[in-house]
């Protein structure tokens, strides 16, 4: 009886197997029909102009700033500090009174110089109403010529004296000067080292305080010894720029080149260059390290944002869209500029370049334009 039932289900079996494939074309067939023909795959891409523009051909490069000025303030004298007249780390402008030193002892060598001076000029006085005595008596037959001789000699020596004091009196009051120090040029003073009652003198290693000038100043950096000709000739036409900017802010100074080094560091190939910055708002602070860009000229380029360069083993290429239809494009690239890519071949300007997407791109895909994001 089993034996029975398992042929029954088996016949049974066979039967759908065959209507099935009696019937496979049909409903191939109709469902082909519902689909339809299948449309070409689109990718969608960013697209961006290759513009023609004016672009400078610049070198970039670390630097440091360092002032144009710097003092260290020191005593001349051997003396006491009576006051302080600035703030810590406060402005400063040329002429400002810093310290003031005591100067009662020279105010009394000077009181003393000053009453030598009056003592001389008397006798010189005395002296010369002899000579002018002994050279009437003389005329008359009353005396000989060897008073009027010593007279005159007594006269001169006089003279000579007088001048000593007069110097002696002028060295101390250039002494004098010296108890009360003031700024030499505009700029920035820094901490005071000494305070009032200390004990100053010319032999003190530390300085009273140091001034730098912060306004203008230079900044020094090193470019590549294979740009050194094109700086030179930037120089003589007046075209050389230079610019500073703090490494994380986008506050910058611009300036000019001030000075070539006169000799290439033969270790590294480079040469250092130095700017001058006007600074006035005082953004550069002398030590800093500052990211400078070195404008030699400007040229007429085609350029491309430099997302859109892609690379492969056989060079630089751009994937340019014309029709609704991407094409590969080999291009050479010169240089970078403040994103953007300098296309010396391969570009003429004006053409659509794909600036994202390109990873689903192959040459003769058909895209579909988007909108570009927002800051890009």
């Amino acid at each position: 009886m089993k034996k029975r039932n398992l042929i029954f289900i088996a016949g049974a079996l066979g039967m759908v197997a065959v209507a099935a494939f009696v019937t496979r074309s049909s409903w191939i067939g109709g469902g082909a029909g519902a689909q339809g023909p299948q449309r070409p795959r689109l990718v969608s891409v960013e697209l961006a102009k290759a513009e023609r523009k004016t672009v400078p051909v610049d070198v970039d490069s670390i630097g440091t700033v360092t002032p144009i000025s710097s003092v260290a303030l020191k005593s001349r004298l051997e003396t006491t500090i009576v006051s302080v007249h600035f703030e810590d780390g406060a402005r400063v402008s040329e002429g400002d009174l810093l310290f003031t030193l005591d100067s009662r002892q020279i105010d009394a060598q000077i009181e003393q110089a000053e009453g030598v001076l009056a003592r001389d000029q008397a006798q010189l006085e005395g002296a010369q109403r002899d000579l002018r005595r002994f050279t009437d008596l003389v005329a008359k037959g009353a005396t000989t010529q060897v008073n009027v001789d010593n007279a005159r000699t007594q006269s001169d020596i006089l003279v000579g004296t007088i001048k000593a004091d007069q110097s002696a009196l002028d060295n101390l009051k250039v002494q004098k000067s010296y108890t009360t120090i003031r700024a030499p040029f505009s700029g920035r003073i820094g901490a005071a080292n000494v305070k009032v009652g200390n004990f100053v003198r010319p032999a003190d290693t530390a300085p009273l305080a140091v001034i730098n000038q912060m306004a203008p100043v230079y900044v020094t950096f090193a470019i590549p010894q294979r740009v050194l000709a094109e700086l030179r000739d930037a120089m003589a036409k007046g075209d050389s720029k230079v610019s500073a900017t703090i490494p994380g802010h986008q506050r910058s100074e611009d300036g000019k080149v001030a000075m070539v080094e006169n000799a290439v560091d033969s270790t590294t190939g480079m040469i250092t260059v130095r700017g001058v910055m006007n600074n006035a708002s005082e953004t550069l602070w002398p030590g800093i390290l500052v990211a400078t860009r070195l404008t030699i000229r400007s040229e007429d380029s085609v350029v491309v944002p430099t997302v859109a360069v892609q690379r492969s083993q056989n060079g630089n290429y751009v994937f340019v869209v014309k029709d609704g239809v991407s094409r590969v494009q080999p291009v050479n690239v010169d240089r970078t500029f403040q994103g953007t890519s300098v296309i010396s071949e391969g570009l003429s300007g004006g053409e659509d370049v794909v600036v994202d997407g390109q990873l689903l791109l192959s040459d003769g895909s058909r895209i579909e334009p988007r909108p570009r994001k927002a800051g890009a």
